[in-house]
């Protein structure tokens, strides 16, 4: 038994002082793994058990191998989920007489520096604030990081996905150098559709020495996942607040505005409601799921923050406002929920539109099929290697040696296939005076002085974009963060925003602060924040047409849901599994049904245009010329785009996304642009795309 294996103090405290009566299967079979300084993956659903599954045989390796402070790094996406797990394996550590310590953006001065004189044997952290303490002048990374053994990376899907696991893997690097040894690599994730490979790219360790444990997982539920057809968001807080009278009740929804929307909704029909979403002041957020932990008949409204492990208790219903845009967003999401005994996991859609019914069919459909999406790191992260170069100038204080930057980041570079790439990287910072080569040495040159210091560092310290936001007062109290487009309205009156579910007006703005002062009022607001569409993928767009061609209505649909999928069956009555389609609209234009998913479509849109074509708009599931374009005619010219589909990219596409690369400034245009081009090309499914033959429809109707 894997648990004999344990030291015994940590046997103790898990049967005497925690009252365990035996571990749950992860946690049974991730001991053996660990335990032999192997680098893992750990798959379970959310509340599987991961955090002690990685912290219990890391602590009988801190007791039986007397590890010294610091030696074991907890890595965290969100500050939340950090406060959230504080308290748990501070429990757990001072039982083994162990401690932890907690460092991220919130935490004041003096607990910092109380970490610096006597570092803690955890320290929970997010990779940004390990890049402040790499950096900082105040921190000796000799002390701090020189017992360090060990890593674990929460919710390592959320790392994985985009340039944040670079930038973790990267600072990780670093901090191997000044512990001058491998760290062992735990990451703990949900399921995901290619586990051994986000193994590989987690870890530093040969093959034989890393291994995947995975939990029995549920399989699909059709009871507990029920699709409705709402209409309007008006609706939806009308059904919620009918509907389960009595339950806790977590609401998603997909943008911050409209969590605030809803919950303002909600409140206006004497819904007991709480928010969560990344632009509420931290105290604000902390209130409102404390409170929901506590409560009963209750809601909390949030975005996908709450998917991750931040525990709100006991759950009894979910509520999906609209879809998720992938299966495993789906999973996490219901994974909240059927967590007591005897308690069935669900999830309710209660969706706005005919799009979104037809997303949640899709997402459905794939889950049912058992599909996971497989999770692909996005490929050149060349703009997070100028960012560790100035990362690097900053923590050697201008004493980075040319030929010594390669090695802090050596398997950084290699796992992102740049070994031989960053030199070019250097050159094009160079020759816009990011940095400067003095005589071996890099510094800061006269652009990067100019950017960077002073205040302006910080903004090296991360890997992704965010808008500006103005902080939001009321009296001495943050209630959250807001864009200023939030504050335009007509002369004749004031802003009234929409934070935490309730309304403010705005009494007035500081410009140059960025800092707004509000007052309660009990008039309807509203509040803003960029955000950007997510792309549906070329299967989940695959799956929302076949699920229009069932011959009976899922049976996860309500009857609502079911009358609203007959009427858009009826809609797409010329669908084909063997053809994509070409519809002529009312208006005049001709829009081909694809089904093939935005990347795809905008890499065809824009090889249609430089073909003639005069493109109108192209999205997830279709394209639009502005004249009748012939099925003969197009049938030609995407036999051309076919054979040439390996070296086709979505330019319009990739233009207007190029500005949200950060550090593209340090690269050269052709370079940023490319970067984001590669990330949006779908060779595949333009192929596939290309290759179905085009039926010609005259359809009278609208879609």
């Amino acid at each position: 038994m894997s648990f004999d294996r344990l030291h015994p103090a940590v046997q103790h405290h898990i049967v005497n002082s925690l009252g365990w009566r035996d571990l749950r299967p992860l946690q049974e079979a991730a001991i053996n793994p660990i335990l032999a300084g192997r680098d893992a993956v750990l798959i379970a659903p959310t509340a599987g058990g991961k955090t002690e599954a990685a912290a219990f045989p890391l602590f009988s390796r801190m007791l039986t191998e007397n590890w010294a402070p610091l030696s074991v790094l907890y890595v965290c996406p969100l500050r939340a989920l950090l406060n959230n797990l504080e308290v748990r394996l501070s429990r757990y550590a001072g039982l083994l007489g162990r401690s932890v310590g907690i460092w991220h953006g919130d935490i004041p001065e003096a607990a910092r520096r109380q970490i610096r004189k006597e570092p803690p044997d955890i320290l929970l952290t997010t990779p940004e604030s390990l890049e402040v303490m790499l950096v900082s002048s105040r921190v000796d990374c000799d002390a701090l990081f020189g017992g360090v053994r060990a890593v674990v990376v929460d919710e390592l899907h959320a790392f994985a996905a985009d340039d944040r696991g670079w930038h973790l893997l990267a600072v990780l690097e670093r901090v191997s150098r000044w512990s001058g040894k491998r760290l062992q690599r735990v990451g703990l994730s949900a399921t995901v559709g290619n586990p051994d490979e986000l193994l590989a790219w987690l870890s530093s360790a040969p093959p034989e020495e890393r291994q995947v444990v995975k939990a029995a997982g549920d399989g699909p539920r059709d009871t507990g996942v029920r699709i409705d057809a709402v209409g309007d968001l008006a609706n939806a807080a009308t059904l919620i607040s009918r509907l389960h009278r009595g339950e806790k009740r977590l609401v998603f929804c997909d943008s911050r505005s409209r969590v605030e929307d809803l919950a303002f909704r909600l409140r206006g029909l004497d819904v007991q409601t709480f928010v969560s979403h990344s632009s509420l002041g931290v105290d604000e957020r902390r209130r409102a799921e404390a409170a929901f932990a506590e409560g009963r008949d209750c809601v909390i409204v949030a975005t996908s923050t709450l998917e991750l492990g931040i525990d709100v208790g006991d759950l009894d219903r979910v509520i999906q406002i609209d879809s998720p845009r992938t299966v495993a967003g789906f999973l996490q999401r219901l994974g909240r929920s059927g967590r007591r005994a005897g308690t069935l996991r669900n999830m309710l859609f209660a969706t706005t539109s005919n799009d979104d019914l037809l997303l949640a069919l899709g997402v459905v459909r794939l889950w049912q099929e058992g599909y996971v999406e497989p999770l692909v790191p996005p490929v050149a992260p060349v703009h997070v290697v100028a960012q560790q170069l100035l990362g690097l100038v900053l923590q050697q204080a201008g004493k980075l040696a040319l030929d010594d930057a390669p090695r802090w980041l050596a398997g950084f570079l290699a796992k992102a296939g740049l070994t031989d790439n960053w030199q070019g990287i250097l050159a094009s910072m160079l020759e816009k005076g990011i940095l400067f080569d003095a005589d071996g040495l890099l510094a800061l040159g006269p652009e990067g002085e100019k950017r960077f210091r002073g205040k302006g560092f910080l903004d090296v310290l991360s890997v992704f974009t965010t808008a500006p936001l103005f902080t939001v007062f009321h009296g001495g109290a943050e209630i959250g963060r807001v864009d200023a487009a939030s504050f335009q309205v007509r002369q004749d009156s004031r802003a009234v925003l929409l934070l935490g579910g309730r309304p403010w007006a705005v009494r007035n703005v500081d410009w140059d602060r960025m800092i707004a002062n509000v007052e309660p009022v009990p008039s309807e607001g509203r509040s803003l924040w960029p955000g950007d569409a997510v792309p549906c993928s070329f299967r989940l767009c695959q799956a929302m047409r076949d699920a229009l061609l069932e011959t009976e209505p899922p049976a996860h649909l309500t009857r609502r849901g079911a009358e609203a999928f007959g009427t858009l069956q009826e809609r797409f009555g010329w669908l084909s599994r063997d053809s994509t389609a070409l519809v002529r609209e009312k208006s005049g234009r001709t829009r081909w049904w694809t089904f093939a998913g935005l990347r795809a479509n905008a890499t065809l849109a824009d090889a249609l245009a430089r073909r003639g074509r005069g493109i109108l708009t192209r999205d997830n599931l279709s394209i639009s010329f502005n004249e009748d374009a012939g099925a003969d005619g197009l049938a030609e010219d995407l036999r051309v785009i076919r054979d040439g589909a390996a070296e086709l990219v979505p330019i319009a596409l990739a233009q207007e996304a190029a500005d949200m690369l950060k550090f593209s400034y340090c690269l050269s245009a052709g370079l940023a642009l490319g970067v984001v081009q590669s990330r949006l090309a779908d060779p595949p499914a333009v192929v596939a795309t290309a290759a179905a033959s085009v039926a010609r429809v005259v359809n009278d109707c609208q879609i």
